[in-house]
């Protein structure tokens, strides 16, 4: 039996999820749900499944068995919690929440009610991210030293001007680095392990008519002495590849987007040919530098994919809530420092307050 997903939020993003969903073998969508009048049924009508105007009636149904949550980033709790009581896998839609304590409340959540919970984070699962991975935890690089992650995006006015919850603490929960930044900051922390230290500065430079930033800046300490810098902005036209640097003693590598650019080691692997020839003729796309849209949706499919594995083999998703949790606390805490002028030391005690920021 395939396993049944619901979508909770019919905005851009379901969109994605619902390819998503479609394209992986083991899973059917069968329901969405959105409070907003005619969301849900255009949804529906678009990808052939049943419309619901409420979480509670789409988590009633039967044939429900998983999850999405593609709301705005600070309204993830609420149908996260109504849907783990109700007995449903939950996956939410990057970021987990825009606070600890709204991330650890679905944690708990999902933790009681016995079901699955993943953070949607896909860029772990692209070929190039784990060959990264794999060369870290096979100690290529001998002593890392740095590991960077910049990006360098743009969007316009009419993008945050498009929805009342853009560019708002309550509901947008940051700007560059909550909302489009968060995906490579947990690519950073996967791969460079935890941080320990940060000191921040941010700014609203570019555009009007929003609360949080659109640039920032923050130097790491991470847990393994190595250091970093996390840049991130929506306020640099046209916008560029996302990026990440490792650096170590015998070894650097660079990811841009999905394709390595640099894969350089003082002791050769045969395999290391491969990785340069598939350097030589790959070329990225524009990813969402530009146009949140002009993303694909397989990422979203090998996540969902593996949710689903999860599911029938009774083990931990890739990226569990706690795991999802961490690029959370990591920006949570570049906001304290920016705010306060002071470093921050991880983990956090509290949640920092930004609504007066």
């Amino acid at each position: 039996m395939a396993i049944g997903f619901g979508i909770i939020g019919a905005g851009m993003i379901s969109r994605f999820h619902a390819k998503a969903i479609l394209d992986v073998k083991g899973a059917k969508l069968v329901a969405c749900a959105d409070r907003t009048p005619g969301k849900a049924e255009a949804l529906a009508k678009e990808f052939g499944c049943t419309a619901h105007d409420s979480v509670e009636a789409m988590v009633a149904d039967p044939n429900v068995d998983a999850v999405t949550i593609a709301t705005p980033s600070g309204a993830h709790m609420e149908p996260a919690v109504i849907a783990a009581k109700a007995g449903k896998h939950v996956i939410v839609e990057k970021p987990l929440e825009i606070t600890l304590k709204r991330c650890d409340k679905i944690i708990d959540a999902c933790e009681k009610a016995g079901v699955k919970l993943a953070a949607i984070f896909p860029s772990r699962f692209h070929d190039s991210s784990r060959l990264l991975k794999g060369a870290v935890d096979a100690e290529r690089f001998g002593r890392i030293t740095l590991g960077d992650a910049y990006v360098k995006w743009f969007r316009t006015q009419q993008y945050y001007d498009s929805g009342a919850w853009r560019g708002t603490w309550a509901l947008d929960g940051g700007g560059a680095l909550m909302n489009q930044a968060v995906h490579t900051v947990d690519l950073l922390s996967w791969l460079m392990g935890p941080v320990e230290e940060v000191q921040a500065f941010t700014a609203t430079l570019a555009h009007d008519r929003i609360e949080v930033e659109d640039v920032a800046t923050a130097t790491l300490r991470f847990a393994s002495g190595a250091l970093g810098v996390i840049e991130a902005t929506t306020a640099a036209f046209p916008g560029y590849l996302k990026r990440i640097e490792l650096h170590g003693s015998e070894g650097s590598a660079v990811l841009e987007e999905e394709d390595i650019k640099a894969w350089d080691f003082a002791k050769k692997l045969r395999s290391d040919a491969a990785v340069h020839r598939q350097m030589a003729s790959r070329k990225s796309t524009g990813g969402g530098a530009a146009d949140p849209s002009a993303i694909g949706h397989h990422g979203h499919k090998l996540q969902i994919q593996d949710f689903v594995e999860a599911i029938r083999k009774d083990r931990a998703p890739a990226v569990d809530g706690p795991e999802g949790r961490k690029s959370i606390e990591i920006i949570l805490a570049i906001y304290q420092s920016a705010k306060t002028g002071k470093r921050v030391t991880l983990p956090l005690k509290n949640d920092p307050k930004m609504s007066d920021k």
